[in-house]
């Protein structure tokens, strides 16, 4: 019987793709098989390499050269739950029952290659439904509200094999599916090239912070080599530095003390000054007052603890000690903003040191020791003015720190750039799945036309 997108019968006379799309259950074009391999190796048995749920979970393709963990199973064990190219495995427990039955498609396998234990295996039959288009389905937000509604349990859920054998497939003729299935593809592929780039880029980017915060740049803007030239560098508390540099503490380095911000009042909270809190801290490489609260503060308050562009903020508090002064800065003029009592905010003195440069010392390896051996733990763990501010600090030439920064912003942009385009393309893949796994647009001829030829 056709279907639309939202499952119900439809009228005969709607258009030729949509029509003949059926509505299937899925024990109908699949073996299902509920694994009972577990991660616990048995004498006597074989051993195997486990696909775990977890490999499930954070991956849309299985494939044989991942890094599986090793385990054994009986010989009917892996006879029955051996992997084979397009097999479809789906999460069947999980802690909460929005977030079940999540699927991964079989793209290689090795005879030695099983499913683990809390995961479902199905073998389509690829005569009547494609293996990538059946992982899509399955995974659509349609399929996925059926399998949370479906979820037995109280702290733990787990779908039934009637639950999953009935689950309402929405399939057109096979040839179409596989058309689909080609272009959802490219769309994975692409944006898994684009998250390859973002994560070389991120590595390059640590990579320079440390040799930038190490070493720094010499009169013609490049990298000074210790090895090379150890006569540019120095014995100090920070270990080996370039002759060039200070060492100088947190309090050297500021406009006055810390300080403590405004006491934030719920009844006062609404209308008025965005107010720089705790949570803005872990936003991002900078405050951003479009995500900030706001507060009804007095001019008197404005005056006292107004936001200034390049202040360096501190967290006082933390549940985790790891989460202790997390660090950032304000990297654009915020106009009438304060910011509250858990946070701390050092005014950077411009004559000496650079804020966004100070900023990435801070948040660094060594900043970081600092902070947590200066933390108590109690029943929060705290940091004093005084253990953040006695932290040593490399402080260059400014020119040089200048050019440090203009480095760093430019792997930002670098960065952002890929992100963004990451970003794009998750959203593109959201509304194209919606619609070619919805039948609401079929895919053009030229498009399947050069998916395939590429």
């Amino acid at each position: 019987m056709p279907i639309n997108q939202t499952g119900t019968h439809m009228d005969t006379a709607a258009h030729e793709y949509r029509d003949e799309w059926q509505e299937v259950p899925l024990a109908s074009v699949a073996d299902i098989r509920f694994s009972s391999v577990n991660k616990v190796s048995q004498p006597g048995e074989q051993p195997v390499r486990l696909c775990n749920y977890t490999d499930v979970y954070k991956n849309d393709y299985i494939t044989a050269d991942m890094d599986f963990m090793r385990a054994t199973a009986t010989r009917s064990e892996i006879e029955r739950f051996v992997l084979q190219v397009g097999d479809v495995i789906i999460t069947k427990d999980s802690e909460t029952p929005d977030d079940i039955g999540i699927p991964s498609v079989v793209d290689t396998t090795a005879p030695d290659v099983v499913c683990g234990y809390h995961l479902a295996l199905l073998r389509p039959n690829q005569a009547e439904v494609d293996p990538t288009f059946l992982a899509k389905q399955l995974a659509h937000h349609r399929i996925a509200r059926y399998f949370g509604q479906q979820a037995n349990g109280s702290t733990r859920y787990s779908l039934s094999t009637a639950a999953i054998a009935n689950a309402p497939l929405h399939l057109p003729r096979p040839e179409n599916q596989r058309s689909a299935s080609i272009l959802m593809r490219l769309v994975d592929t692409h944006i898994t090239q684009t998250e390859a780039v973002t994560a070389k880029l991120k590595q390059v980017r640590a990579g320079m912070l440390h040799d930038l915060l190490s070493y720094g740049l010499d009169e013609n803007g490049q990298l000074r080599d210790p090895i090379a030239h150890p006569e540019q560098f120095k014995d100090s508390p920070l270990g080996r530095i370039p002759r060039a540099w200070n060492i100088c503490t947190l309090t050297d380095l500021g406009i006055g003390k810390l300080v403590n911000g405004v006491f934030k009042e719920p009844k006062r909270v609404g209308n008025g000054v965005p107010l720089v809190n705790v949570a803005d801290l872990y936003r991002g490489e900078s405050i951003e007052l479009d995500g900030c609260e706001r507060f009804s503060a007095t001019p008197a308050e404005i005056a006292r603890y107004r936001v200034l562009q390049g202040d360096i903020f501190f967290t006082r508090s933390s549940l985790k000690l790891e989460g202790i002064a997390q660090t950032s800065f304000m990297a654009s003029d915020p106009g009438d903003a304060v910011f509250e009592c858990h946070v701390m905010r050092l005014m950077p003195n411009p004559e000496k040191i650079v804020p966004r440069f100070l900023k990435e010392w801070c948040v660094g390896h060594y900043a970081r020791r600092h902070f947590m051996a200066n933390a108590k733990q109690v029943t929060m763990t705290t940091i004093s003015q005084e253990g953040i501010q006695r932290l040593n600090c490399p402080q260059p030439p400014l020119a040089e720190q200048i050019e440090a920064v203009c480095k760093i912003e430019t792997m930002d942009g670098l960065l952002a750039v890929e992100l963004d385009l990451a970003q794009k393309l998750k959203y593109e893949k959201q509304a194209l799945q919606d619609d070619l796994l919805t039948g609401r647009v079929p895919v053009p001829k030229t498009i399947v036309e050069g998916a395939a030829a590429a």
